[in-house]
């Protein structure tokens, strides 16, 4: 990753030795200027040279400004889902959107979302499957999109996380053989309910340049075969349900500093393989004018499917070239697919741009 970065490197301004004059004893004082070094380590962000400790002194001054909003937004929010968990209604369904909306702004991010939601023309439940390349991933989509989260089950032992994650009726999943078929149930009662969910089908977070190839499993939940869920769904129970809509989402950082993210910018969002969330937390929000993307696509019936692999093929493709038109730069706009057939269903490839 060292590649990916530039520093600067201290050189001599030509204006400054004009500036001295010629008999003057002793060398020339020299007024340091930024050149960039393509082959240089990286994190000259926390180490600059002399002459550039206010600058420093700003951009950790921002990022512990923002930690301060964050950690003042998020425990009265806390407070006040807990409460609302225990009344009925849909205020525990509209208040995670204010709160992460509120905690993508918090972080400097500017969210842009292009297309509508599903929602807005449907009374059925929608599964939103998205691509996944950071933690940030959960606060942007989760201020967008209107829904609980699957998430693995791995996050249910993080302290203070899970914690959030709960409230938020999050559906955890162990990924273990043994235990699919009541993982999908409870999904299933989810969507019985009229609540939709949000799904990162891709298993773990990539490093922004592509999308990986999409879980067929995670699609199983939308077959159409399910039975009522249970006395919450005022369905009687053994009745068929209708299956949800899915709805794919492209969400990618496509700006930094105010300027186009290219692929050396992705690491500063990317959070994959061993990195930390705190240190990760602490580079991205010394940056200035960050901007993402949620491209909302047109949704896909997956009665019109023959098979869940062949859903899940359809779905990555949307996902994948909308992920790429977004890092590429071009105009954005939501991307409509039809089923494909069987023998057109092939190995899914990382789409890279």
């Amino acid at each position: 990753m060292g590649s990916l970065y530039q520093t600067a490197m201290l050189v001599p301004h030509p204006s400054t030795e004009s500036s001295h004059s010629a008999g003057r004893a002793g060398p020339l004082l020299r007024r340091p200027r930024m050149v960039f070094e393509p082959t240089a380590e990286p994190g000259y962000f926390l180490s600059l040279p002399a002459g550039r400790d206010g600058w420093l002194l700003a951009r950790r001054f921002r990022a512990a400004r923002r930690c301060a909003t964050i950690i003042a937004l998020t425990l009265p929010s806390m407070l006040i889902q807990a409460v609302l968990l225990c009344i009925p209604g849909h205020a525990k369904v509209t208040f995670p959107l204010f709160f992460w909306g509120r905690f993508a702004r918090a972080l400097g991010l500017d969210v842009r979302v292009v297309g509508k939601l599903a929602t807005e023309n449907s009374d059925r439940p929608v599964i939103f499957v998205s691509n996944h390349s950071s933690w940030v991933d959960v606060p942007v989509v989760g201020g967008v999109l209107p829904g609980p989260f699957v998430a693995k089950g791995d996050v249910e032992r993080w302290p203070v996380v899970r914690t959030i994650a709960r409230l938020g009726r999050t559906v955890f999943v162990s990924r273990e053989r043994g235990s699919t078929g009541r993982e999908r149930d409870a999904m299933q009662e989810v969507l019985a309910r009229g609540d939709n969910l949000i799904l990162f089908p891709e298993g773990t977070s990539s490093d922004g340049s592509r999308v990986l190839p999409f879980r067929s499993s995670f699609f199983a939940l939308a077959e159409g075969k399910s039975r009522g869920a249970g006395p919450s769904s005022g369905k009687r129970p053994g009745s068929a349900v209708r299956p949800p809509l899915i709805q794919p989402v492209s969400v990618v950082y496509d700006r930094l500093n105010g300027l186009p993210a290219g692929r050396s910018s992705r690491p500063v969002f990317a959070w994959y393989g061993d990195m930390d969330i705190a240190s990760h937390f602490w580079r991205m929000t010394q940056h200035l004018d960050m901007r993402v993307t949620v491209l909302l696509h047109a949704p896909l019936d997956p009665a019109t499917f023959p098979d869940r692999k062949s859903l899940s093929q359809a779905v990555w493709q949307t996902v994948a070239d909308g992920a790429s038109m977004l890092r590429q730069n071009r105009p954005a706009r939501p991307l409509s697919v039809g089923p494909a057939r069987p023998d057109e269903v092939g190995d899914q490839e990382p789409a890279f741009a």
